[in-house]
C-alpha cells in the first residue's frame, strides 16, 4: 500500500500501525512523488492526503486513477469540505477527516479491501428493470444493451437498491451497509453518489424513474 502525506510524523505514525497489521508500506511525501510510486508499485491500496506539494491531491488522485480503479483513502482536514466532495466524485472509496485515530485508518483500509474482495460468477441472478440491466456475478450495468461505466461504489450502491425493489433505505442504512459499519462519515456521500448514479442510468436523472427519492428519509428503487 502507499501513504501519501507531507507531514513525515503522519506517515511515520500510519507506517507503523499498518505494517503491524500485515501490511507492506511505501511512503510519499509529496503529489508527484505519490504519482511515481503508485505507477511503478501498483499499490493495492493509496491513502491520501488532499493538502500536498507540487501536485495537490486531487489531482494526484486523478493520475493514479487513469485506467485503474485503485482503491483510494482519502485524508482531509475539516475545513477541506469541496475538495471532500469533488474526491468522492471522482470515486474515492472513503475519506477521513483530521486529526484521526491510526486504528481507524486501520480499520477502514481492511474495510475497503474487504469489500473489494472479488466475487463468484454465481452471485445471483441478472436483475433487469426495463432497459436497465444489472449483473451481480460480473459487477457490470447495462442500458438498452451497453455497458455504463461504474465505479466499484456506485456498483455496490444500486445492487443493493435493485435487489430489494420498493424498499425505502434510510441513508444511515446505506451508510452502514455500503460504506461498512466503520463509517463515520454524513450522509452527504449518499447524496453524491446516488446523483452520480442517476446521471449514469437514468435518461432523465432530473426526473429519475430507477433510484427514487423519499423526501426527508432516504432512496428506493422503482422496477
Amino acid at each position: 500500500m502507499l501513504i501519501v502525506d507531507d507531514e513525515e510524523i503522519v506517515r511515520d505514525v500510519l507506517s507503523r500501525y499498518l505494517e503491524r497489521e500485515g501490511f507492506r508500506v511505501d511512503v510519499a511525501a509529496d503529489g508527484e512523488e505519490a504519482v511515481e510510486l503508485a505507477e511503478r508499485f501498483r499499490p493495492d491500496i493509496v491513502v491520501l492526503d488532499l493538502m500536498l506539494p507540487k501536485l495537490d491531491g486531487l489531482e494526484v488522485f486523478r493520475r493514479i486513477r487513469l485506467g485503474v480503479d485503485l482503491p483510494i483513502l482519502m485524508l482531509t482536514a475539516k475545513s477541506e469540505e469541496i475538495d471532500r466532495v469533488v474526491g468522492l466524485e471522482l470515486g474515492a472509496d472513503d475519506y477521513v477527516t483530521k486529526p484521526f485515530s491510526p486504528r481507524e485508518i486501520v480499520a477502514r483500509v481492511r474495510a475497503i479491501l474487504r469489500r473489494r474482495e472479488p466475487t463468484s460468477d454465481d452471485d445471483g441472478a441478472t436483475i433487469v428493470a426495463g432497459t436497465l440491466e444489472i449483473d451481480p456475478g460480473r459487477r457490470e450495468v447495462r442500458r438498452d444493451g451497453t455497458l455504463i461505466p461504474v465505479t466499484r461504489k456506485e456498483f455496490d450502491l444500486l445492487e443493493l437498491l435493485a435487489s430489494h425493489p420498493g424498499r425505502t433505505f434510510r441513508r444511515f442504512e446505506l451508510l452502514e451497509r455500503v460504506w461498512d459499519s466503520a463509517w463515520q462519515g454524513d450522509s452527504s456521500t449518499v447524496t453524491v453518489h446516488v446523483r452520480r448514479l442517476r446521471e449514469k442510468i437514468e435518461p432523465d436523472p432530473s426526473d429519475p424513474r430507477h433510484v427514487v427519492t423519499v423526501w426527508g428519509v432516504g432512496y428506493r428503487f422503482e422496477s
